[in-house]
């Protein structure tokens, strides 16, 4: 066989893009190297990716097997990779994965003539749950195997439909000749030639994906499939009927042909074992079922049970357990059974931890080959977050296929990068946004640093830049009601919305989008703030209608399911970074936001400047607006949290009532017979819910349950049960102990609920009970929600093509959760009231240059963006649990007006352009960052200073 063009080799699929040599490797932690390389005989070892390239390593017979995975995933710069494995045919020629325990020389006979195959190992129910796009790419690569070696069994339209997603990221856009010449040289399944004509219809309808979405697509499939990450081991029952086994996320399944026709869920197995020949499954007693305690098959050989045996030990460790499990200590005398264990990160550990690296999704090159063989062409090579070209060597000609997708401008010739910013693509379509603050090199100009003349060319009046920010901030609220003018196109067409609702939104938002864009031009023109200009008699009438929208949309989503499906769907577009109803409100928060910058050019301005009198007038419109609505805005953004919550919520009918009051939210650590369980609680002021989240495809809260406030009390009672920060909730007819984070988050808890119980006794609250589906906690809440999400996954149908139903995993409810800290209605106020836009240079910790970005501050998160002009964010970081200081001298960052953000390992550097902008910039952030004051009352509020 010849040996891979070096070139080949260091270009790999999975390569990221300006990626550090050391970047998160497995289960390594970031910034680590992979461990030290025991001494001893050296062997190469070929690995095939799998992208069908190979791969050599260079590695000691003695080192383990772990050493040598981490040194593929090092390669690849794979930080999930605890979902793959190696596997190799052995001496008894059965394929098995390689152990990480074990050193190579004993699991390997002959090293340098096996070949062995980087394979998913461990398939997970929801592909969601895979956060980095690297590893989704390479899930799609697993699955395009499985479909061409037809261990992938599914109906014609499933195999069309995945074919067609798997061109779609190979070939770009649909084009008829070139997709038929396509599939006539390329086989993706066994029998294709009959589907092509489907296939090619699929494919004309996937015109605009990129190949990130199409991977995606391509696994949302392939997940709802029976035969999805399914590895068939031949057995018999007692009776000699041939059979298959296999092992998923749920437990052991029994196959007859590809047909599934039992199942043995973990929650109802209670020992796995193998002797000889026999498998044995060992079922909990059930009393109402009729079958055996236990369950004996028959497979071909001992090696084939151990081997069965340990992957089924493997995946319930891998999806059941929360942490790795710890070696048995080894007798001394004598050993009786296998000493195999599970050795890595389980599902959870790894969730947890690719949340928490600043190194998550990072863009990755990946590799495609061209594929018609008349031409001649360099490898390509697409960085599929930006959807910007790249050639290795030589130019692109002008073939069809390459032209229509990629009308790109930032190249890279002979291995040097261009200097021109990436520009969009020629649909105006930007590839799919990160969910972290990490952009590399491809999504931003690096700026030099500016040498004191071109410092000098800033104007330093503090009036200038107060007038920049009213610019700044009008640019992303013209782009924020953009949102809600398109979901009124995108709804508006639909039978399922009533008419009332389209003109209500139309007649309010389509008015304030046209007047606001004309006035941004103004802005843009003169820089300078025109009095009275928000506040024409117009606009004031269509503030008034906002409430309105909000319960017409919530009575309309109520009446028809397919309009709660649009909203969802909408909402789940990358256009929508911020919850839909946010966006509604936005023109009320907008003229806070003006009376804001009126008070500072008022206080600015001596009395005898030419601009004093305007400002003051239109200081006075303004306010007059802002009081009138102040009563109103705070029900409706109560009334906005309220329908947000519902959303985060699972277990919980008519959250929202007349009188509810939404105070707080946050994690809270519950006292149980099985120690502190983490627990997101949430306090109204008529009742306190607890919940847990478990890991399920729609990311919500499952309510375990609640408190009500009339009656209760609450004591501080650290000293009484032994931990820190904790506090009981006694109830009626229960009594919760419950401990803080820290001693701040047990004050604000008890200082909201104290607050709480006073409110409830002498206010009217709500007029109907919480409706929740357990009213007593639940014995094992993470396994029960597993569980469900895995029972209903058996019962659908596995042939569907239908979208599940998502939803957003980044809402303030799961940031408190990943923090343990928690936000009360107050902090939510102060936040909205509270927002910034700009350009800011950024620094991390351990890089040279300064990245240029354009900067939004909204709903306590910072998004990032290349310029104002793009439509969504490149990236997001959530403040709640940062600190916000300015860098000490050691960290030898010698600039001017330069603020540091820092949450554990996590720092980033911000500079902006003049003193105004930074301290406006560490005061928004400041909002965030630091807790309210609790002096105010829960129904009050006013303007953070």
């Amino acid at each position: 066989m010849a040996e891979p063009d070096p070139d080949t080799i260091s270009s790999g699929a999975g390569q990221r893009l300006g990626a550090p040599e050391t970047l998160g490797i497995s289960t390594l932690d970031p910034g680590h190297r992979p461990p030290a390389m025991p001494p001893g005989r050296h062997v190469t070892i070929r690995v095939r990716m799998l992208d069908d390239t190979e791969e050599l390593f260079d590695i000691s017979q003695k080192a383990s097997g772990k050493v040598l995975f981490d040194l593929v995933c090092s390669h690849m710069n794979l930080i999930e990779g605890d979902y793959f494995g190696l596997e190799f045919q052995n001496q008894q020629k059965m394929m098995v994965w390689l152990d990480h325990i074990k050193p190579i020389i004993k699991q390997l006979r002959r090293p340098k003539h096996t070949i062995l195959r980087f394979s998913v190992k461990f398939f997970p129910p929801d592909h969601a749950q895979l956060l980095e796009e690297l590893t989704r790419y390479l899930f799609a690569l697993q699955i395009k195997q499985d479909l061409y070696c037809g261990r992938l069994t599914c109906n014609d339209t499933s195999a069309a439909l995945m074919v067609s997603y798997i061109i779609q990221s190979e070939i770009g856009d649909f084009e008829e000749s070139q997709c038929r010449s396509h599939l006539l040289n390329n086989n993706y399944i066994p029998d294709q030639m009959p589907l092509i004509d489907k296939i090619m219809e699929f494919h004309s309808k996937n015109i605009g994906q990129t190949p990130a979405e199409s991977d995606y697509h391509l696994l949302e499939v392939a997940r709802r499939l029976e035969m999805y990450g399914i590895r068939l081991h031949p057995a018999k029952d007692r009776e000699g009927t041939k059979l298959s086994l296999t092992v998923a996320h749920t437990g052991v399944l029994v196959f007859q042909g590809h047909t599934k026709i039992n199942a043995f869920n973990w929650s109802k197995v209670r020992k796995l074992s193998f002797k000889r020949k026999r498998f044995l499954i060992k079922l909990r007693p059930d009393l109402n079922s009729s079958c055996q305690d236990t369950l004996e098959f028959l497979m071909p050989s001992r090696d084939c049970c151990k081997v069965f045996w340990k992957i089924c030990v493997e995946y319930h460790a891998f999806f059941r357990l929360f942490e790795e499990p710890k070696p048995k200590p080894k007798p001394v005398l004598f050993s009786r059974g296998s000493s195999f264990r599970f050795s890595g990160r389980t599902q959870k550990q790894v969730i947890e931890y690719v949340r928490e690296s600043e190194f998550k999704k990072i863009p990755f090159e990946r590799v495609l080959r061209v594929y018609n063989s008349c031409l001649t062409l360099p490898c390509i090579v697409v960085s599929s977050h930006y959807g910007h070209l790249w050639l290795r060597a030589g130019v692109v000609s002008n073939s069809p296929h390459l032209s229509a997708s990629s009308g790109h401008s930032h190249g890279m010739v002979n291995g040097q990068k261009s200097l021109e910013l990436c520009s969009h693509s020629p649909d105006g379509r930007l590839p799919s946004p990160l969910t972290s603050p990490l952009l590399n090199d491809a999504c931003s100009v690096r700026t030099d640093d500016e040498d004191e003349v071109r410092r000098k060319r800033f104007p330093t009046d503090r009036a200038y830049f107060i007038a920049k920010e009213l610019l700044t901030t009008e640019r992303t609220y013209v782009k924020d009601l953009e949102v809600v003018t398109s979901f009124q196109s995108a709804v508006g067409q639909d039978e399922a919305t009533p008419d009332s609702l389209k003109d209500a939104i139309f007649s309010t938002f389509e008015p304030l989008h046209k007047f606001h864009t004309g006035f941004l031009r103004e802005v843009e023109q003169r820089l300078i703030f025109p009095a009275g200009s928000g506040t024409s008699p117009p606009l004031t009438a269509n503030l008034s209608k906002q409430s309105e929208i909000l319960l017409e949309l919530e009575k309309a989503c109520k009446a028809s399911r397919r309009l709660e499906g649009l909203c969802r769907d909408f909402e789940l577009q990358k256009v929508c970074y911020i919850p839909l109803n946010v966006f509604i409100l936005r023109p009320l928060h907008r003229l806070i936001h003006y009376k804001q910058i009126l008070e500072r050019l008022c206080k600015h301005y001596p009395a005898t400047h030419v601009d004093f009198r305007d400002c003051r007038a239109a200081l006075a419109d303004v306010s007059e607006v802002v009081d009138q609505l102040q009563g109103s805005l705070i029900k409706m953004e109560n009334l906005q949290k309220l329908l947000e919550l519902k959303k985060d919520l699972i277990g919980v009918d008519n959250l929202v009532v007349p009188g509810r009051e939404f105070i707080r939210l946050g994690c809270l650590s519950k006292l149980s017979g099985k120690g502190l369980q983490q627990r997101m609680f949430f306090l109204f002021n008529d009742v306190i819910l607890y919940t847990s989240r478990g890991m399920t495809a729609t990311n919500q809260f499952k309510v375990h349950g609640q408190l009500p406030l009339h009656g209760m009390t609450i004591r501080e009672s650290e000293d009484e049960w032994g931990v820190p920060h904790a506090f009981t909730l006694v109830g009626q007819q229960q009594s919760v102990v419950v401990a803080a984070s820290s001693l701040v988050e047990m004050e604000k808890w008890m200082e909201d609920v104290k607050m709480a119980i006073e409110m409830a006794k002498t206010s009217n609250g709500p007029s109907s009970e919480l409706l929740t589906s357990s009213l007593t906690d639940n014995k094992c809440p993470e396994d029960s929600s597993v569980e469900a999400e895995s029972e209903d996954d058996m019962t659908a149908p596995h042939a569907s093509l239908e979208k599940p139903t998502p939803h957003r995993g980044n809402t303030m409810v799961h940031v408190c959760w990943h923090r343990n800290t928690s936000v009360s209605m107050v902090d939510f106020s102060i936040a909205v009231e509270n927002q910034l836009s700009g350009n800011l240079l950024r620094k991390f910790k351990n890089s040279n240059g300064w990245q240029k970005l354009w900067v939004v501050f909204t709903n306590f998160s910072l998004f990032f963006y290349k310029s104002h002009q793009d439509d969504y964010p490149l990236a997001s970081l959530p403040l709640l649990g940062y600190s916000v200081t300015v860098p000490s001298e050691s960290e030898n960052i010698h600039k001017d007006y330069v603020f540091k953000l820092h949450f554990k390992s996590h720092v980033y550097y911000f500079r902006s352009e003049s003193e105004y902008t930074f301290e406006r910039w560490m005061e928004v952030i400041r909002s965030a960052t630091v807790p309210s004051s609790r002096a105010r009352g829960l129904n009050g509020k006013e303007t953070h200073a």
